[in-house]
């Protein structure tokens, strides 16, 4: 898969179709893009073009622990940039959990590059905003304070990334541990103050200002939770919810490969949606 350097961090992508429209579809968490493969084979298999990639932190891209605006805001630009690079701007832009709340801040900071957002469990709520943040960043902050980096390394979550990307288990080891404490403090400080948001991350009245065409599928966890979706379809203007025939659980997380036998239903959903969306740009034209 190539890896190219964006905004100066090694970024690891896939273009999955030969043909059609494009569509960046982002996963979540810290996961690699891997995951999304099945998903992007079936849409692409209906004449798209699907844009996966792993964000900075994540998968095989390279690891940057650095700046104050939180670790999820410079994916927008790096996001942007690889489609830009591809010729493959506007698109439709899809996510599942981070990767939701991502697309719609790609929306907010790029609308003219945005033909429609296709949103997968959506994340907001009590439960979600106490959870996260810990998920995220308290158990790491914990750990360098306690051991310093080597600790942090030695960390399940951190050597999952090592597999994907093994530069990474140098660049953690050798960042200084005040570096990581301040950075990872600031980064858990913004990511707590956008629980407090219908979605996390994303305020009302940036999801009223929404124009684009949209699709929400709900999710069924306490981390991203039907409830969750409905707010957003409340407040987003014209969107549309397509539920599948599953149910809300008692469990903080249901990982999205356990979707699989939900897959054909997601795409077919979604390719749908976009050609719809398509079929009326071009009456509007």
């Amino acid at each position: 898969m190539p890896l190219t350097k964006i905004n100066g961090v090694n970024i690891n992508w896939q273009v999955i179709g030969e043909r059609g429209p494009w569509v960046m579809a982002t996963t979540g968490g810290r996961r690699g893009y891997d995951e999304f493969v099945p998903m992007a084979q079936k849409i692409a298999r209906s004449g798209f073009r699907v844009m996966l990639h792993d964000r900075r932190n994540t998968g095989a891209s390279d690891l940057w622990i650095d700046g104050d605006e939180g670790e999820e805001a410079p994916w927008l630009g790096d996001m942007h940039e690889l489609m830009r690079q591809n010729d493959a701007l506007p698109a439709f832009f899809c996510g599942s959990s981070a990767g939701a709340r991502t697309s719609i801040r790609f929306y907010l900071n790029y609308p003219q590059a945005v033909r429609g957002l296709l949103l997968l469990r959506v994340t907001g709520g009590a439960f979600a905003a106490g959870r996260l943040p810990e998920n995220y960043y308290g158990q790491f902050l914990t750990a360098a304070r306690q051991d310093g980096m080597a600790a942090v390394c030695a960390m399940d979550a951190w050597k999952e990334r090592f597999k994907e990307n093994p530069r990474g288990r140098d660049y953690l080891a050798n960042l200084p541990v005040d570096k990581f404490i301040k950075v990872f403090t600031r980064w858990k400080e913004v990511f707590e103050a956008g629980g407090k948001h219908p979605v996390m991350g994303v305020t009302e009245q940036e999801l009223r200002s929404i124009k684009v065409p949209v699709m929400i599928i709900p999710g069924n966890d306490q981390t991203h939770s039907s409830a969750s979706a409905a707010v957003a379809h409340k407040l987003i203007p014209g969107s549309q919810v397509h539920q599948l025939p599953i149910t809300d659980q008692e469990v903080p997380l249901i990982p999205f490969p356990d979707w699989g036998p939900y897959e054909e239903e997601i795409a077919r959903t979604f390719v749908d949606f976009m050609q719809r969306t398509v079929a009326a740009e071009k009456t509007a034209a």
